[in-house]
């Protein structure tokens, strides 16, 4: 992938959609429609593009295309932190806020149609994730990647997208109405990293073609403690998530300052009924109407906590 002397650098024309995507997104929160949008999300996604852009354009990508190890850590840059940060930040959450009404509700539509529907599964995300990390170094593909640019920059554009999707199955808070339940996304979470890890190990113990030995360990410790600690991220944000939606937790029936079971509960037998009133944190259904929506916004609410 090395570029004669002189020669312009092709990996430069990623530039254009990297900052066409940031100033969309810095237009949007500086927008009145976004008025209040927190800070921390704006930084979170410049610093998921810059991220992004560094596995393909700069020094980085010239080193890993000698180092194992370096390419193991960008790998895990481009397909894990790059999307973390970038799945924080709730780009489609911005999108819709400032967005005219009519757009708003043809990009509702989309997030609603069948093959929305398909990506946004925790399953497929994780078969695309971990396929492609497998198909990367245990085919013919890694020598292509290191060899073919134009194929490098298509395994990091799907390393990008699919470390997205997983990253917004398991902990999005964009506005999904095909969100799955709290238990399958921790247990895809668990079996991603298991399978992450061995992966890792793996390649320590059976090196891909032109690997030595000590650049494999290298290469392999690279994924599993870098991976290791953006997982442990994951998991963090998702035990928030649960611990802030008293919704997705199971409560104990109310007890009474005498120990016992109210009145209205036990003259039926159940308890009262909680879906009269919002859960608290600030959780509402996928697309729940603003209030002032007839005012040109989208009136689409953004989902969970911080």
């Amino acid at each position: 992938m090395d570029h004669s002397a002189g020669s312009f650098p092709a990996e430069v024309f990623f530039l254009v959609p990297a900052l066409a995507a940031t100033a969309a997104y810095v237009a949007g929160a500086c927008s009145a429609k976004a008025r209040g949008w927190p800070k921390h999300r704006t930084a979170m996604f410049v610093l998921g593009i810059a991220f992004a852009v560094s596995t393909v354009l700069g020094p980085l990508p010239a080193l890993a295309h000698g180092n194992f190890a370096v390419l193991a850590l960008t790998h895990v840059v481009a397909g894990m932190l790059a999307p973390l940060l970038l799945v924080l930040a709730r780009p489609v959450t911005l999108a819709l806020r400032s967005m005219d009404r009519i757009p708003a509700l043809r990009t509702v539509r989309i997030l609603r149609s069948p093959p929305a529907r398909i990506l946004a599964s925790p399953l497929t995300a994780a078969a695309l994730n971990l396929g492609g990390m497998y198909l990367m170094f245990r085919t013919p593909l890694y020598d292509a990647m290191r060899t073919h640019a134009p194929v490098h920059w298509i395994v990091t554009f799907h390393l990008v997208a699919a470390g997205y999707l997983w990253t917004a199955a398991l902990v999005g808070r964009d506005p999904n109405p095909h969100r799955a339940g709290l238990r399958l996304r921790a247990g895809i979470l668990v079996l991603t990293a298991a399978a992450h890890n061995i992966l890792a190990k793996s390649l320590f113990a059976q090196p891909p073609a032109g690997v030595s030995a000590d650049q494999a360990e290298a290469g392999a410790m690279a994924m599993y403690y870098a991976g290791g600690a953006v997982e442990i991220a994951v998991m963090i944000v998702l035990c928030h998530q649960w611990y802030r939606n008293p919704a997705q937790r199971p409560s104990a029936p109310a007890v009474s300052g005498h120990g016992t079971v109210p009145a209205h509960s036990t003259a039926t037998g159940k308890a009262p009924d909680s879906r009269k009133a919002p859960p608290a944190g600030g959780q509402e259904g996928p697309f729940t109407p603003a209030s002032g929506a007839g005012a040109g916004g989208s009136g689409v609410r953004e989902q969970g906590p911080a």
